[in-house]
């Protein structure tokens, strides 16, 4: 559960975040929330130029039918175990500067897999402080990663991922060790 100050995405006196279900129950959000997403991660993925308005359109396309701000950064501060994600105020110049960025290192492409792994990590880690979304930021990292990685060249073995240690490594990466997530991704991008 996210921290969040006079959070306007939920229903008063509550931490549920007002969905198009209209359900105030956690749980039954959960459950709606979950097979929604799945359903839309089975269809193709929007198309795009892996920039900003790309990664908004992937964040639509997996919420559109559980909330109805999807695709649009979040208005409000949130944290998560004590830490605060970037300032509403300044997420859409920390997107376009993480963006332009990427662009500049042409996506990743042509780069050995433990150079595609710390670059990726880097990547990954930044977005994550960013967190611009009010939910769902997880999900669409990882689906904006396997575009990333199969542009790159380094498509993403899944079967590979332990979610936990992924987890703590996303964790330990936002504390300012990005080491356990070049790892992980290394694990993801390797061929044999």
């Amino acid at each position: 559960m996210y921290d969040a100050v006079q959070d306007i995405y939920c229903y008063e006196g509550t931490t549920v975040l007002k969905n198009l279900l209209d359900s105030r129950e956690q749980n039954l959000l959960d459950e709606f929330e979950a097979a929604m997403t799945t359903q839309r991660s089975d269809e193709p993925l929007p198309l795009g130029l892996l920039d900003v308005t790309h990664y908004c359109a992937i964040h639509h396309h997996l919420f559109q039918d559980v909330y109805s701000w999807a695709g649009e950064f979040r208005t409000v501060r949130i944290g998560k175990g004590g830490s605060a994600f970037c300032y509403p105020e300044h997420i859409d110049q920390e997107m376009q500067t993480l963006f332009n960025e990427l662009k500049r290192q042409d996506y990743l492409c042509g780069l050995s897999t433990d150079v595609f792994a710390e670059r990726a990590a880097h990547f990954l880690a930044t977005l994550n402080a960013i967190h611009p979304f009010r939910e769902g930021n997880g999900r669409v990292q990882t689906s904006f990663l396997l575009l990333l990685a199969d542009h790159a060249g380094h498509p993403l073995n899944l079967d590979r991922l332990d979610p936990e240690r992924f987890l703590q490594a996303m964790v330990t990466s936002f504390e300012g060790d990005e080491r356990p997530l070049v790892t992980e991704l290394k694990t993801l991008a390797r061929t044999s």
